[in-house]
């Protein structure tokens, strides 16, 4: 932090004399001392929103310009897939550990026996293409294209292909308590 203050002054200085303004000239536009403007540029005197918002104003630039604040980074997410077991390609879509973890799972037709299991969290699937069967306790269903389900995972659950083709799920997976509130129909009879 007092790195980044540090070069504020300098930066200062800089983009004052780029604009070949004065700090006379920049004190009537501001209406900062010149005094309290020198000290601002030569280190003396520690910047504050109330000093920068104005010098921003008058040189018309952004106050990130003016604090040298870092750019913001490439927000895309490349994470790399991974295979779990023979039928399932996983790719994570969230980067930042804990919390609500986003995956998109390519589930082949061989994963199409059901073997429940339990954990703690919860669960919300999106069938982008494909069949996916859901068994959930004693709950059987078949979700087509643009349908979704939510589950707790301490429910006996298990979900893969029908068997027919594989299908392509958006899985939402979170602790206990982040729901979302979408629910899947029975197959009817």
């Amino acid at each position: 932090m007092d790195e980044v203050l540090a070069a504020v002054g300098p930066r200062l200085k800089a983009i004052r004399q780029q604009r070949k303004c004065t700090l006379a000239a920049l004190s009537e536009k501001t209406g900062i001392s010149v005094s309290t403007l020198s000290r601002l540029e030569s280190g003396q005197r520690k910047p504050s929103l109330e000093l920068l918002l104005p010098i921003a104003q008058a040189h018309q630039v952004p106050l990130d310009e003016l604090v040298g604040a870092p750019p913001v980074g490439d927000p895309r997410v490349r994470m790399k897939p991974f295979k779990q077991g023979d039928a399932t390609t996983i790719v994570p879509l969230t980067q930042q550990p804990g919390g609500l973890q986003a995956f998109k799972m390519i589930i082949g037709p061989e994963r199409s026996e059901p073997d429940q299991r339990t954990h703690e969290g919860y669960e919300w699937l999106y069938v982008l293409s494909g069949k996916l069967r859901l068994v959930l306790a004693q709950h059987d269903v078949v979700l087509k294209v643009g349908e979704a389900a939510e589950f707790d995972t301490r429910v006996p659950h298990w979900f893969g292909s029908t068997g027919e083709a594989p299908v392509e799920v958006l899985s939402l997976f979170g602790p206990q308590g982040e729901k979302m509130h979408v629910r899947a129909r029975p197959r009817s009879a």
